[in-house]
């Protein structure tokens, strides 16, 4: 059985209401392990926070504009996927499962930088490794997500503009359900 393209092209996603628990996990897992020192722990937050906001308006506005050559070239809905996987290719995006490599080395960047950081203690490995543990912890939904959805679109053929219609309907029932939109 294929695999919607949405579905496919949405296995990692970061969602607005799972911010707050990643500035939470990645201020445990950093900050108060001692991987890094911080001399403003809000501020700090504020800046991971800032990140991942970033992250969620350019997903938008790559969706957005697909969206846009969709309709201006006359694509079926279901050529969305390698639209917005070229989109994101161009601007150097990571979307789907790419998702978290490129928030991770965001955030790596953001350390370096940051005013509110005052000493790193660890190497980028161990850092990215422990940014990469929480993000996923918290954008795995998608995989639960897609399987109740498809539980209650078993009726509908996969790969057809009827179910890919529904699955989207769908999705929202279900994402409201579970508090993520």
């Amino acid at each position: 059985m294929q695999a919607s393209a949405y579905a496919r092209s949405q296995a990692m996603r970061l969602y607005a209401s799972k911010i707050p628990a990643i500035v939470d996990s990645v201020i445990r897992a950093l900050v108060d392990s001692g991987d890094l020192e911080t001399s403003n722990k809000e501020e700090f937050s504020s800046d991971v926070e800032s990140v991942l906001r970033e992250y969620l308006r350019t997903n938008r506005e790559i969706t957005e504009r697909s969206k846009d050559i969709l309709e201006a070239r006359g694509l079926p809905y279901s050529e969305l996927h390698r639209i917005r996987r070229q989109q994101a290719d161009q601007l150097d995006f990571g979307i789907g499962e790419e998702a978290i490599t490129w928030i991770s080395n965001q955030l790596l960047e953001l350390f370096m930088r940051s005013h509110w950081v005052e000493e790193i203690y660890v190497e980028d490995s161990a850092l990215r490794r422990k940014l990469k543990d929480i993000l996923r912890r918290n954008m795995q939904h998608d995989d639960d997500l897609d399987r109740e959805v498809k539980r209650h679109l078993k009726h509908l053929q996969q790969g057809t503009d009827t179910f890919e219609i529904e699955y989207q309907k769908q999705l929202e029932m279900v994402k409201r359900k579970h508090g993520l939109t």
